[in-house]
């Protein structure tokens, strides 16, 4: 494992040119990647953050008993999906409306009696707020005898649903995308490598290596420029986040920057790439050797 490791190291002495090219190369594909995935999480958050408003608001029959209303929350609020459930009585609704709805305040004001009924307002869990989730707990919640009608949105819940299967298939597409592009760059890269060495691979398999000792040495090349290349992407997305993120401000400002873990997928799949470009090269010209 030392002489491959040597021999791996001293590739990039003999051409660092070559070698700084094809990290760069690297970088800068998994740097586009990086990208698309820094679009994908604050997308996401924005997601998130619209899910968060989806709630399901039953209103009350008027006259309802305080004490059945009270026995109807518990039991929702024991329902898996729900996340708090709050009742709203009839005159908390009616001072919300006046605090939010600012052309009709003065029409409330000069009310002989309040036309707004009770509600209670049920809030779902994470994971639950899809369109079949919500009109699950939406029927359940019809079931209670006293429930006059209950309103969840749900056009608005069904586009959230459509345009977060949009966002998670092109995310899907375009990474593939994007990584078949950086397997082929650094294959090529790679390619370039093993052509240099040609004569030298020759004379190793005249004297019995076999073909993963040629190999190894290629392999651990491609696995460090993708660390390496891996490395200098995540500093070019850190850099690009900040530009964008001081430079736009407004709605921009609560940008979100790569959590650990996904710093560490992005260097994984770099040395990943790395490996399987190195691979494929490799490969093919060992069996034209």
């Amino acid at each position: 494992m030392r002489l491959l490791t040597r021999e791996a190291l001293l590739s990039f002495r003999r051409a660092p040119l070559l070698s700084a090219l094809s990290i760069t190369t690297i970088a800068f594909s998994l740097f586009t990647l990086g990208l698309f995935g820094l679009v994908a999480i604050n997308l996401r958050k924005a997601l998130l953050g619209l899910e968060e408003r989806v709630e399901i608001v039953a209103f009350v029959l008027r006259g309802t008993p305080a004490e059945t209303i009270t026995l109807a929350t518990q039991d929702i609020a024991a329902f898996p999906e729900v996340q708090d459930v709050s009742y709203v009585t009839e005159e908390q609704a009616l001072t919300r409306a006046r605090a939010e709805l600012v052309e009709f305040r003065d029409a409330y004001r000069d009310l002989a009696t309040n036309p707004l009924p009770a509600s209670i307002e049920v809030r779902l869990e994470e994971g639950s707020r899809d369109s079949k989730a919500v009109e699950r707990v939406a029927e359940r919640i019809r079931g209670f005898g006293f429930v006059d009608d209950v309103r969840y949105g749900r056009d608005w819940v069904q586009r959230l649903d459509q345009l977060r299967n949009v966002t998670g298939i092109v995310g899907l597409v375009i990474g593939l995308a994007f990584a078949m592009v950086a397997v082929v760059i650094i294959g090529v890269t790679i390619r370039l490598t093993i052509l240099q060495r040609a004569r030298e691979i020759v004379i190793m398999r005249l004297v019995g290596a076999t073909n993963w000792f040629i190999r190894g040495p290629f392999l651990l090349e491609g696995a460090f420029k993708g660390l390496l290349g891996g490395f200098l992407s995540l500093v070019l997305c850190y850099a690009g986040y900040l530009l964008f993120r001081d430079s736009a401000g407004g709605p921009f400002a609560g940008l979100i920057f790569f959590r650990p873990e996904h710093m560490v997928i992005i260097l994984v799949f770099g040395v990943l790439l790395g490996l399987a470009g190195s691979l494929v090269s490799v490969g093919r010209h060992l069996r034209n050797v």
